[in-house]
């Protein structure tokens, strides 16, 4: 898993409420395990549509997506927050998430940003009046910056321990086999 400390990037503004994990990528486009192909279906109901948001100039090279409130219920899908990632997302901004939803893209690589009302309501203004807007996602200092604006987010301790090291809850356990294996040794020992 890619590294996540800092992201600066335009946003991609969806600002849509209760967006479920069947908009984010239909069934249809669930017949794979792995990434391969998701990119393609990632709201492929909504795609159709030439006015889309993520066909919109601005928005092509996007890997922040800006949505409204309760992004990612539905289904528990890991293929939401895959399709997100292989379309070039790193990051979604929202006013909340579905926390089936939140768990599956933080172990996948994609940080959940839930901004507090008044936060996230500038920045939707901001965004919508200046569609070339960039924004600036620190994870350290968990820290939005847009324009002369900025806003705090949380992140678990866990969540952001692995983003910031780019490991998956797996990886993260493997990094530490040595203290493992010693505590294994001792706990062995002790025991004889």
């Amino acid at each position: 898993m890619k590294a996540f400390t800092t992201l600066t990037s335009r946003v991609a503004p969806l600002l849509r409420d209760d967006v479920d994990t069947d908009q984010i990528i239909p069934a249809k486009y669930l017949k794979v395990t792995d990434r391969s192909g998701l990119a393609e279906g990632l709201f492929a109901g909504w795609r159709a549509d030439p006015a889309f948001v993520l066909h919109q100039p601005p928005t092509e090279d996007a890997r922040v997506l800006l949505a409204g409130r309760n992004f990612g219920c539905g289904s528990s899908r890991e293929h939401a927050p895959w399709a997100l990632l292989a379309a070039g997302f790193r990051c979604v901004v929202a006013r909340s998430f579905a926390d089936i939803f939140r768990g599956n893209a933080l172990r996948n690589g994609l940080l959940t940003v839930a901004l507090a009302e008044p936060d996230h309501a500038r920045l939707s203004a901001e965004v919508e009046a200046d569609p070339w807007r960039v924004v600036s996602v620190d994870l350290e200092a968990q820290r939005i910056r847009w324009g002369a604006a900025e806003a705090s987010f949380e992140v678990d301790p866990f969540s952001r321990t692995c983003l910031l090291e780019g490991l998956d809850p797996i990886g993260y356990l493997l990094s530490h086999a040595g203290a493992i294996d010693a505590f294994e040794e001792r706990r062995v020992d002790a025991t004889a």
